[in-house]
């Protein structure tokens, strides 16, 4: 027990609270104070050679007394504990990728017994249980399996593009760039070489002679080979390939006036900005022939004149280009135009001659040497236009077309078809005026047949109504002689029932009116007993009273309000 009470004074000296400092000191203390803020005196220093903030507030950076008074102001309290940081992967950290698998020969101490892998146990091994295991066996050693490590990264590692990346990687890639640069470099120069050899490149340069020798020195052998290649460049939007796609914009002649304009009218044609295309015509408003303007929107240039076959052409300058030919529309026109005519000769000789063999090889002649479709079905796809009146302003008339079923066939003497004659809702002829399909034709007769049964179905309809209505009449009457019957017979038997219902509810009263008369004597009995002798009421019957008991209640009831109660019993 003494060491621990002297340990215990100990402490408490330790945490004496410090001296109280004369006004002097303290008058210093605020001076100095005052002369680190101005930056006239070097900052205070804390434990790790810091610097400390002389705007910082002294309750901050000072540390308390009861802690340790020896201690000078410090700010390290106020920064990132190393003891409780998370400690994350470095940047070079990353899992391993193709680890060669290194395979044992003979059995090691504590790997598995039935594989040789040193990675895991008997237990846990996941190949086919083996008949004799590697322990015994000695052969057939399963490699170690390589255990990756545990990466704890932080925010920026988990979203980093180029985590894990290899810069050798790209250092393989420019050696290849390198070693292609090279090759040709080399192929150049044997090149150079067989063209000095052959005298190719004496005759190019006697014929280059009057350039001028400095100009020809300062180029290097690079920008000769860029200008190697200037030739082969194309105009944009002229050579098209789907593999190296060239967005041109439609740039326009500055001299050119604006499509938006030439019509200031807002209900004008449509001008779209990014496209810089107006297709439909900004003067269709203004009445003006749009052949006569200069400009009718880029439908009507697209769509007029030698367009088609300007843009077929440089369709085929296109395709010619994909295939190896160097043919261009605004270099060589020419040269386009007759390449284009010829193959148009070829292409249609080819197809003649496929048709030729086809029909050699198949036959079927005859079915081509048939009449025009026109003549067989009497029916054509030209464009025919006519006036208000109907009469053919533009192209043939068209016949009417024929459909597959027959028609106009007339049977059984008839001479008009079936669904010639509607009536009533019925089909039929309209020669006989007959609703019975393939009947025979009775002519006149039978439409004079008809109309006599019409008459007489019409007769009898009326007659049939006639009746029918005499019968409903005579039926409402007698049912109505029969309710009045009823009636009266009811008014009798209900005169009678209630003369009887009043006689036994009087009855009923005087019987409730006597036993409401004894109840209220019997109370009165039992009021001028003693309440000690008075008798208990919870054997007594309860139920709902009868209309005739609370009418006689009612009738005996005495209301202390009333004047006349008092003479009530007299």
């Amino acid at each position: 027990m003494s060491k621990e009470e002297s340990k215990v004074s100990e402490e408490i000296v330790d945490l004496e609270e410090p001296k109280k400092m004369t006004r002097e000191d303290w008058r210093k203390k605020k001076e100095l104070e005052e002369q680190r803020k101005l930056g006239n005196a070097p900052a205070e220093v804390d434990e790790e050679g810091k610097d400390i903030n002389p705007h910082i507030p002294q309750y901050i950076s000072s540390v308390p007394w009861y802690i340790d008074p020896s201690k000078r102001p410090t700010l390290r309290h106020q920064r990132p504990q190393e003891e409780n940081q998370k400690q994350f992967a470095p940047i070079g950290d990353w899992y391993k990728r193709g680890v060669q698998e290194v395979i044992s020969t003979k059995f090691r101490k504590g790997a598995c017994e039935n594989c040789g892998a040193m990675t895991h146990k008997k237990k846990d091994c996941l190949e086919r249980p083996r008949k004799v295991g590697a322990k015994y066996s000695g052969s057939g050693m399963a490699p170690d399996e390589h255990q990756q490590i545990q990466l704890s990264m932080d925010y920026d590692g988990k979203r980093d593009r180029w985590n894990g990346y290899d810069p050798d990687e790209h250092m393989r890639i420019v050696e290849e760039y390198a070693k292609v640069d090279l090759a040709k470099r080399t192929l150049k120069a044997q090149k150079l070489q067989e063209e000095l050899a052959s005298g190719k490149l004496m005759d190019q340069a006697n014929s280059r002679k009057h350039l001028d020798d400095d100009a020809a020195q300062d180029h290097s052998s690079e920008d000769e080979d860029d200008d190697k290649y200037v030739d082969d460049f194309d105009m944009p939007g002229q050579n098209f390939d789907s593999k190296r796609r060239i967005t041109v914009r439609n740039l326009r002649i500055r001299e050119d006036i604006a499509k938006y304009l030439r019509n200031l009218d807002p209900n004008s044609a449509y001008y779209d900005p990014k496209t810089r295309a107006m297709r439909e015509n900004p003067y269709s408003n203004t009445g003006q022939n749009p052949e006569e303007v200069g400009y009718a929107g880029d439908n009507f240039v697209r769509y007029s004149g030698d367009t088609i076959s300007m843009a077929q052409t440089q369709l085929f300058a296109w395709e010619a280009y994909e295939k190896g030919s160097e043919v261009h529309l605004q270099a060589d026109p020419t040269k386009l135009e007759l390449l284009h005519q010829s193959y148009k000769v070829k292409k249609d000789d080819f197809k003649e001659k496929q048709k030729e063999s086809i029909l050699e090889k198949y036959g079927g002649q005859e079915h081509l040497d048939a009449p025009p479709r026109e003549l067989l079905l009497a029916q054509t796809e030209e464009y025919v236009e006519y006036s208000r009146h109907g009469a053919v302003l533009k192209g043939q008339e068209k016949a009417v077309a024929c459909s597959k079923y027959e028609e106009d066939v007339l049977i059984n003497n008839h001479t008009c078809i079936w669904g010639s004659y509607w009536k009533d809702g019925h089909w039929g002829y309209k020669c006989c005026h007959s609703m019975v399909k393939q009947s025979y034709c009775t002519g006149e007769a039978g439409k004079k047949v008809v109309v006599g049964i019409r008459c007489v179905s019409i007769v009898c309809y009326y007659v049939s109504k006639h009746l029918f209505c005499l019968i409903c009449f005579m039926h409402q009457e007698k049912m109505k002689d029969k309710k009045k019957k009823k009636k009266s017979k009811k008014h009798r038997d209900s005169d009678s029932s209630d003369e009887e219902d009043e006689a036994k509810k009087k009855e009923k009263l005087k019987k409730a009116l006597s036993a409401e008369e004894q109840r209220l004597k019997q109370v009165a009995e039992m009021m001028q007993f003693d309440e000690r002798k008075r008798p208990y009421n919870s054997l007594k019957e309860v139920r709902e009273p009868t209309e005739e008991e609370m009418e006689a209640f009612r009738m005996k009831r005495c209301r202390p309000d009333d004047p006349m109660a008092s003479f009530l019993g007299q």
